[in-house]
């Protein structure tokens, strides 16, 4: 069960924290585009923002599995610092050059906020679900 809060909180925080943020940087006139992209991607034609939810809660099973269990300020430091880290690497080795997007300084910053942010997001909910380690380690 655990794995399913997991994902759902991965899921959730793309499209509240991930892309809240986002919106703020729109905006603010710091990002070119909208966040909320409903334009169909393939091979299934879902709206992209949904197809980045799924693998947020993806990435939001991964981060419980590396950083669930720890408690205190570990818990929360440990989601931000691996959600920024993780998906922006990802993003700016392997999707960016894949889709033939220009990879930048201001990319990279931009990834580790919106992540960071977003592993946030995913603490916050495994919280609210109560599937979070205990409050200190005993």
């Amino acid at each position: 069960m655990v794995w399913i809060k997991a994902f759902i909180a991965g899921f959730l925080a793309t499209l509240v924290f991930h892309q809240g943020l986002f919106m703020v940087f729109y905006l603010a006139g710091v990002v070119p585009m909208a966040p909320f992209n409903l334009a169909p991607v393939p091979p299934l034609g879902v709206p992209a923002v949904l197809s980045l939810a799924f693998f947020g809660g993806l990435w939001g099973m991964v981060l419980w599995l590396l950083v669930g269990r720890m408690a205190g300020a570990k818990y929360w430091l440990g989601h931000i610092l691996l959600g920024a880290v993780g998906p922006t690497a990802v993003a700016m080795l392997v999707v960016f050059p894949m889709k033939g997007l220009e990879v930048s300084a201001q990319t990279w910053v931009g990834g580790l906020l919106l992540n960071g942010f977003w592993g946030l997001g995913v603490a916050v909910f495994m919280v609210v679900m109560g599937a979070r380690a205990p409050r200190t380690a005993a």
